[in-house]
């Protein structure tokens, strides 16, 4: 099912099948009309190698509608949208496809603010981009390019001034950090020196020749799970590709669940100050867990990072989130930041004095199952369909359908959506136990297969 994914969430496909440099500088072409002649943008990229090209087609198409360019170089996504509000550019283009494995990459379309575009500013942009009629300017009219270097350091300036670095300093604490050759690699370590950490840092050349698939999940952090405990470390650090995405191992070597970045660093804020917190729906119960305690609330929107930072905007939210290991602090910049979430636990450890472990253990634990599945074009909303009619018996459920579908029960839920930037389906649950969440999985997973006819 290789075909290119535009959503929301920006443009992904696989780089020289459905993603080529024609797509790339058509889509740069169409944002540049969509901006207008003279308004000026900021472009990154991660370290995929295929990265250069695409983003110099990028380039060209917005200077043929007369929008100047001021290129980052390999930076990271949180960094990349910090620029767009130290410029006072008008838009922002990173050129990422995040977790997704090395073939593919992908084209995120930013807001003067950093954050993506909105549904509607969305549509419009792929509305341009399909009807190929593009706001080309003569020669003499062409945008002007130039480059800034500073993105990292400046990024880097403004997490630690949010945290007390004095008291993280301090400890001492070390870490294994792993940046799987992606555009963490140069400012991470930076940052958790200027924190005092003594830093092992794993797969740390920015090639993009990812030492392992790139999205920061269990299976793909043996390497690091084995260095914390080899070590003797405090602590072990996971990035994906564009370094928005965090995943944590504590220090005793075990993988602790993406959704505790989110959990820990909304523990650690809601002790300083008092706050709702946003998050999408297929993050863990734990954060309205944690907000409860401190007599908080929670706003859940659908997925993908515009629609969490909408939702904390609206709500004057003080953090957002997403369980995958993404966390949003509007006081640096409100798009997802492993910087941040690093300082945050590491503070976090510093002034309760206690391990990592200890502090996963103070929050109300529940079982979650992440699963994938092909999704045949067309086939979601008949899976929907038949989900919510399969499970309308059960009277005290809860049904959100503004994300594809979320069926909350007393102590459990259960959702299917269609991806964003892949074309699959993801199913969820989580439970206090695991064989109830497998038990949820299980019959969505059954009602997608009669639908689809596609088995495992």
């Amino acid at each position: 099912m290789d075909r290119l994914m535009v959503t929301v969430s920006g443009v992904r496909g696989v780089v020289g099948s459905t993603l080529t440099s024609q797509v790339a500088r058509d889509f740069g072409c169409a944002f540049g009309t969509m901006l207008g002649a003279g308004k000026s943008v900021v472009i990154g990229r991660d370290s995929r190698p295929s990265g250069p090209d695409l983003q110099q087609a990028i380039t060209a198409g917005l200077l043929d509608t007369g929008v100047n360019v001021t290129s980052l170089g390999v930076v990271s996504t949180p960094a990349a949208a910090l620029m767009t509000g130290k410029l006072a550019v008008d838009g922002g283009v990173i050129v990422t496809a995040s977790h997704n494995p090395r073939q593919y990459n992908g084209i995120k379309f930013l807001q003067p603010i950093g954050t993506g575009l909105t549904g509607r500013e969305a549509m419009k942009l792929k509305s341009i981009w399909e009807s190929g009629e593009f706001a080309q300017v003569r020669d003499d009219a062409r945008g002007i390019e130039s480059r800034d270097d500073t993105a990292e350091q400046r990024h880097v300036e403004d997490v630690l001034a949010i945290c007390d670095t004095e008291t993280v300093t301090s400890k001492r604490f070390k870490v294994v950090l792993d940046s799987v050759n992606g555009a963490g690699c140069v400012a991470t370590p930076a940052l958790l020196e200027k924190l005092g950490c003594q830093v092992i840092h794993l797969n740390a050349e920015p090639d993009g020749n990812f030492a392992h698939d790139p999205e920061p999940i269990e299976e793909n952090l043996t390497e690091l799970c084995d260095a914390v405990r080899d070590n003797g470390a405090a602590i072990g650090f996971a990035q994906d590709a564009d370094a928005d995405r965090l995943a944590i191992v504590d220090e005793n070597g075990r993988f602790i669940g993406e959704e505790y970045t989110l959990a820990l660093s909304a523990a650690f804020v809601l002790s300083k100050r008092k706050g709702d917190i946003a998050t999408n729906l297929s993050t863990s119960r734990m954060v309205d867990d944690l907000a409860a305690r401190a007599e908080c609330k929670v706003v859940r929107t659908p997925t993908g990072e515009a629609n969490v930072v909408a939702g904390m905007f609206a709500e004057n939210c003080i953090l957002a989130g997403e369980g995958g290991g993404g966390v949003i602090e509007p006081l640096v910049v409100p798009v997802r930041d492993s910087f941040v979430a690093i300082a945050y636990v590491l503070q976090y450890m510093a002034e309760t004095g206690i391990t990592l472990s200890e502090l996963v253990e103070q929050i109300p634990a529940y079982v979650m199952l992440k699963t994938r599945r092909p999704c045949p074009e067309g086939a979601i909303e008949r899976i929907i369909d038949a989900t919510r009619e399969a499970f309308s018996y059960q009277l005290e459920a809860r049904v959100n359908d503004s994300d594809g579908l979320r069926i909350d029960f007393d102590d459990a839920w259960v959702s299917v959506r269609a991806s964003n930037t892949e074309p699959i389906m993801r199913i969820m649950a989580e439970a206090p136990d695991a064989g109830d969440a497998e038990a949820l999985v299980a019959e969505v997973t059954e009602i997608a297969e009669t639908v689809t006819g596609l088995e495992e």
